[in-house]
């Protein structure tokens, strides 16, 4: 069984186009190809010739640093998350009250990694929204932050 033929013979690709180019010419091509939706170097150079347009996609490498550290946190929270939810077990099924003191006195020791996690987090989030909110919104998180760490 042979492949279908295409709708509308106007869009095949009929002729056939050899160029030759410097190999700074070919790197860039090739830099620019990793970057777009092109999948092979001949679909770009198609796309330039027929001015079509392309997709580019760049990363902002700024941003690495804070959102290595939003991946760390949430991997904390959710750890002491488990950690606290173990200790909740083992309270409702301890029999003394001692025992269920103890882990009374585990889990409080949690909930104070949880905020000292938290306060990592608006930090964080603090320093992200001084980088990017610009003007009044900026000025008016650096207040709303002072606020809520002088209450802690």
């Amino acid at each position: 069984m042979g492949r279908s033929k295409a709708p509308d013979s106007q869009e095949l690709l009929t002729h056939h186009i050899q160029a030759r180019v410097s190999s700074k010419t070919y790197s860039r091509l090739n830099q620019v190809l990793q970057n777009s939706d092109c999948q092979s170097i001949g679909e770009l150079a198609r796309k330039i010739l027929s001015r079509e347009k392309f997709t580019c996609y760049y990363r902002n490498t700024t941003l690495d640093t804070p959102i290595d550290e939003l991946i760390s946190i949430n991997k904390e929270l959710n750890a002491i998350g488990v950690n606290i939810n173990q200790i909740t077990r083992h309270f409702h099924i301890s029999e003394t009250s001692g025992q269920k003191m103890f882990h009374a006195l585990k889990v409080e020791q949690q909930y104070k990694l949880v905020g000292e996690k938290v306060d990592r987090l608006i930090a964080v989030v603090f320093e992200l929204s001084k980088k990017w909110l610009q003007g009044s919104l900026a000025e008016k998180t650096s207040e709303e932050h002072s606020a809520t760490m002088n209450t802690r």
